[in-house]
């Protein structure tokens, strides 16, 4: 039986989730994407996703088009293996697996 304290707090949140799981089936995904699909606001993705890049969970490219900025995210490696058992400890808590 798991203990419910072994889930990650990092992903305690819906905007959270959401994001890892945006990101754990796409390469790159940009701020307007991101946003659209989770339906946030500015400010709450951006530290949501703040608080990812300090943990090193997803990475953010910041660059200019043309002369419009760009942020894009992608997960990082710790973030795959963090969220994929974060995952696995939910299935196990639900009892289906």
């Amino acid at each position: 039986m798991i203990n419910i304290n072994q889930l990650n707090k990092e992903f305690e949140s819906r905007v959270r989730l959401g994001i890892m799981s945006v990101l754990m089936v796409n390469d790159w995904v940009d701020f307007s994407e991101m946003k659209g699909l989770l339906e946030i606001t500015d400010g709450n993705l951006a530290s949501h996703s703040s608080a990812l890049e300090k943990s090193e969970y997803i990475e953010v490219k910041k660059e200019f088009v043309g002369k419009k900025p760009r942020t894009s995210y992608r997960v990082t490696q710790k973030g795959r293996e963090a969220f994929t058992e974060h995952l696995n400890a939910l299935e196990k808590l639900l009892g289906t697996k």
